[in-house]
């Protein structure tokens, strides 16, 4: 198909708040310290990590890790591609179906559900390393990195930032019953452990052993590579760009999390569909959207100014890529 590239625009920064700190009476609503509602939306992230210990009980097997790696890769697209270019930064365009696929991956990466995620994302890019900031790393690196979602501030779903994506009643369903995904996926994983012991006795394989390394340990692994985002590419790595954030570029998170890691390029391009804006900063989720591109599942996928040419076209000798590959 021919792709069509969009001028990226910069998000917008909004001022700061007046000393009290409210912005415009439009923060969410708030939750107490260790009310009902703020001990429950700690419990998972806490029990998640303790549950990780499970993998001395039912030990690992070469099915067992592959399960660990395809739930991994699953989860890490739904929260990057999904979760974030897709529906924070609308970087590309899809069908409703393909839409909800994405927002149901993200889903299974444990990390809330796509209103709460996307609004809190969007927040950050308001308000980026400043006090408004959810997890600015003024206040630390465990807080940028996790600290940040004990604070019962941060349960709310921020609904005015998010009215674009309210009008879906498919993603307002997973944002009520994310739980019901997770319990259902973990179900699968459990019976396919089991069918997969029984047909295959010297694997060494149990549902159970399916659901510690298929819905726990990747599930922590991949709270930790997303969570290095805020973390990491704050403080450590390279900039090249004048942004008013302290934004960075690491390739190790990049790699972990299929390019978005390149998060000082970001930063500097939100709506920007690919991250890596080099040849060398890989970029796995542009490289598998470009080949969504392709088969037309996803459109319009759209890249920083400096990369298009007057005439809209993408500037594809600058970055290395053949113009005759061009989707």
């Amino acid at each position: 198909m021919t792709e069509r590239f969009c001028q990226c625009l910069i998000a917008e920064r909004e001022p700061l708040a007046g000393a009290s700190g409210n912005i415009s009476g439009r923060e969410p609503d708030d939750v107490s310290r260790f009310s009902p509602r703020h001990i429950a939306f700690m419990f998972p992230v806490i029990l998640l990590h303790l549950g990780c210990g499970l993998v001395f009980l039912t030990g690992a097997s070469g099915p067992a890790l592959a399960v660990f790696l395809l739930s991994g890769a699953v989860q890490i697209f739904g929260v990057t591609m999904g979760y974030h270019r897709l529906l924070a930064h609308r970087s590309f365009k899809t069908s409703r179906q393909f839409q909800f696929v994405l927002a149901l991956f993200g889903i299974l990466a444990g990390q809330n559900g796509p209103l709460w995620w996307v609004g809190h994302h969007r927040h950050h890019h308001r308000y980026a390393d400043r006090e408004q900031d959810p997890h600015s790393p003024n206040r630390g690196f465990f807080w940028s990195h996790m600290g940040w979602l004990f604070s019962p501030s941060c349960i709310p779903v921020r609904r005015h930032l998010v009215a674009d994506l309210a009008r879906y009643p498919e993603l307002l369903w997973l944002e009520r019953y994310s739980y019901v995904v997770n319990i259902g996926f973990a179900l699968l994983l459990y019976l396919f452990g089991e069918v997969c012991g029984a047909l295959v006795r010297d694997a060494g394989t149990s549902g159970f052993q399916f659901v510690v390394w298929g819905t726990i340990v990747s599930t922590v692994c991949v709270y930790h590579a997303v969570w290095s985002a805020n973390s990491f590419c704050h403080r450590y790595g390279s900039r090249r760009y004048a942004t008013a954030d302290h934004s960075r570029n690491n390739l190790i998170v990049s790699l972990l999390t299929f390019g978005d890691g390149w998060h000082h390029n970001h930063h500097h391009c939100p709506y920007s569909a690919r991250h890596g804006l080099r040849w060398w900063e890989i970029d796995i989720n542009f490289l598998v959207l470009k080949l969504l591109a392709h088969l037309d599942i996803v459109w319009d996928l759209r890249l920083p100014a400096e990369q298009i040419d007057g005439n809209g076209s993408p500037r594809f000798a600058r970055t290395g890529v053949d113009p005759g590959a061009a989707m």
